[in-house]
């Protein structure tokens, strides 16, 4: 699927706005512009790199199969109405499981959870029981959603953007949960509003899998 109208999601492409386009990359003063070229692929990445993220595991169900992709690429996009979005590989086997669904799973990994990201970025790993002994919960919705994260979102397909080599998935959260609340998990060291004080976000930096702590008071 070539274009945003082409990789519409069983929703429609854009059900509560005009169709998803490409959006002109020059302004008014374009033709007095020099000729930018892409830049070279290695210098891309290596830039890249150095943007810490926060890592999720993304899922759906497909049939009688559960799908899962390991995903640095999520952001929230809007609060009203609450969207959040992925960016998938188009040539993933997820891909075509995600848009055929149109439901799909955020788990917002903690720090304990390295070794399962990695597993579900390995490419070629076999697509039954791929989450096999991992510690899995259905959600709402039926999708998969992996227990011992810190917080998990369902969504249901919102919009579907070309976005190069990847689609650009856009999805309606209908459920969120945190860890310890609201029917998720429990975890020792939660405080009163269910948040963990105890459990660190798991983060993807310089192709490795980090942690993070929190800095000191910085002032003014």
């Amino acid at each position: 699927m070539s274009t945003g109208a082409d990789a519409a999601s069983p929703r429609g492409a854009s059900p509560r706005g005009a169709s998803p386009r490409r959006a002109s990359p020059r302004g008014p003063d374009a033709q007095a512009s020099p000729t930018w070229q892409p830049v070279d692929e290695q210098s891309y990445r290596t830039a890249l790199r150095r943007l810490a993220s926060g890592v999720t595991v993304v899922t759906t169900r497909h049939g009688d199969v559960d799908h899962a992709m390991t995903a640095s690429a999520v952001t929230s996009v809007s609060l009203r109405p609450p969207l959040v979005l992925v960016c998938v590989e188009k040539v993933a086997r997820f891909h075509g499981a995600v848009l055929a669904t149109g439901v799909w799973g955020v788990s917002i990994l903690s720090a304990d959870a390295a070794r399962v990201a990695s597993h579900l970025a390995h490419r070629g790993r076999p697509i039954h029981g791929q989450l096999d002994g991992a510690d899995v919960h259905r959600g709402r919705t039926g999708v998969p959603l992996l227990g011992r994260s810190l917080a998990w979102l369902e969504c249901r397909t919102w919009a579907v953007y070309d976005g190069g080599d990847h689609s650009i998935v856009v999805g309606e959260v209908v459920e969120a949960r945190i860890r310890g609340e609201g029917g998720g998990p429990a975890d020792e060291g939660q405080s009163g509003t269910g948040t963990s004080t105890s459990v660190s976000p798991l983060v993807y930096v310089n192709a490795a899998y980090h942690t993070v702590r929190r800095l000191g008071d910085l002032g003014d």
